[in-house]
């Protein structure tokens, strides 16, 4: 006997894609990874010796993992549009809660640095979110959605680390427990309520070619109207990910900050990047130029590098990171103006190119903070020097000002000339 056609017709229908959902992933994801990073250069440190080697192989733990990301990401993309970015995401997932375990476990340096070489591999979170949200939303809403989920990224950031110092502070190893649960969690949430968002007629052949993290570099040469500003960003982008490598051992060996004043000082760090990117950003937009607020923002940063590495007292670390307001709004203006300058058809080479230089950055950057870190990691408390690595911060956030400066003046001659030869 047939069953009737209400029945079947009544039948609960899959859940559709909603930004909720991926916001709520990405939060959870962003808390985990913020946990560990108040005490992670602590955990490498019960495996050396001195302050020096603790730095060269904090600067290696964080290279392996960066590396293997930017091998790994492209590939892990490039599967999420042959197989669904549900099935991926939750391969992420699964593998990144196994790797928090797992270095909690650590019982060496080499067995430290090979499972953040795995978690490395295995961890295309952020990239796979970004694609979940571009196929499920039309392209005229994309900037406001990228925006919620940016919103996401920079919550989980201030929750995470301020949460990691706290548990560190009583034991070092708690925080990668607790990321573990966190992630856990997160993968349960995704296997039972996430659902997927796109359809296998949208799906396609896994290609090696779109698998390859140095392509979209390679047609850097290729993309026009954006100019110098590549530049801009790739200089910025190592700057800031020098101080990534250098802020929890910088302020460690200067101040004698264990895991909970590092974790305060990061969730002001987050906070200000939240309340700037996040609401400020627009209102200044409305009476600021965008060049001049690059400009303007290029400056502040540039200054309170220099100002991190020179200030005496722990307490003045916050008073830098209050006064940078406009520091906060550089990396958005500047590639929203990449995002603007590129024409319709190289949309997509131009935030491939983008993403790419920050990948390199997140490579370079321990392998430069480390050493200097290192380098300087004898010296006493308080001593002006052990600010070295923010000094070559400030160096090249003032090289990404000088390419800033000579885009906008080459763009406003571009511009210019046209009317003078009609005059």
């Amino acid at each position: 006997m047939s069953a009737p056609a209400n029945l079947a017709v009544a039948a609960p229908a899959p859940r559709q894609p909603a930004m909720m959902f991926i916001m709520l992933t990405v939060l959870i994801d962003m808390i985990s990874i913020g946990l560990i990073v108040p005490v992670l250069p602590m955990l490498v440190g019960r495996f050396t010796q001195s302050p020096a080697e603790q730095s060269q192989a904090y600067g290696a733990v964080m290279v392996a993992f960066a590396a293997a990301q930017f091998v790994g990401a492209p590939i892990l993309g490039a599967l999420s549009d042959r197989y669904g970015r549900r099935r991926v995401l939750l391969i992420g997932l699964l593998a990144v809660a196994l790797n928090f375990f797992v270095t909690a476990m650590a019982t060496s340096l080499a067995m430290l640095i090979a499972v953040r070489l795995v978690g490395g591999l295995m961890y295309s979170n952020i990239a796979v979110a970004n694609a979940y949200v571009a196929d499920i939303t039309p392209p005229q809403d994309r900037a406001k959605n990228y925006g919620m989920l940016g919103a996401m990224f920079g919550l989980g950031f201030i929750l995470g680390p301020v949460a990691g110092g706290l548990l560190g502070d009583r034991n070092v190893h708690l925080p990668f427990y607790a990321a573990g649960v966190l992630a856990l969690l997160n993968w349960l949430y995704g296997y039972f309520v996430l659902p997927e968002s796109l359809p296998v007629e949208k799906r396609h052949a896994f290609r090696w070619t779109s698998a390859n993290p140095f392509s979209a570099l390679m047609q850097l040469t290729q993309l026009k109207g954006v100019g110098s500003l590549i530049a801009v960003i790739g200089f910025s982008a190592l700057a800031q990910y020098t101080l990534h490598s250098a802020w929890v051992l910088y302020n460690h060996f200067k101040f004698g900050w264990g895991p909970r004043e590092n974790g305060w000082s990061l969730f002001a760090v987050g906070l200000m990047a939240v309340v700037v990117q996040g609401g400020l950003l627009r209102q200044m937009h409305k009476y600021i130029r965008v060049q001049k607020l690059a400009l303007i923002g290029l400056v502040s940063s540039t200054l309170a590098y220099a100002c991190y590495g020179l200030v005496p007292e722990g307490w003045m670390m916050y008073v830098v990171i209050a006064a940078n307001l406009m520091g906060y709004a550089v990396n958005p203006t500047i590639q929203g103006m990449v995002s603007n300058a590129a024409d319709a058809r190289s949309q997509g080479r131009s935030m491939g190119a983008v993403s790419s230089v920050n990948s390199v950055a997140a490579v370079l950057g321990p392998m430069i903070g480390a050493p200097l870190m290192a380098r300087v990691s004898h010296l006493p408390h308080g001593d002006w020097r052990i600010g070295m690595p923010f000094y070559f911060c400030a160096l090249l956030q003032g090289l990404a000002t000088v390419f800033a400066v000579r885009h906008f003046s080459n763009e406003h001659h571009h511009h210019a000339a046209p009317a003078h030869t009609a005059g």
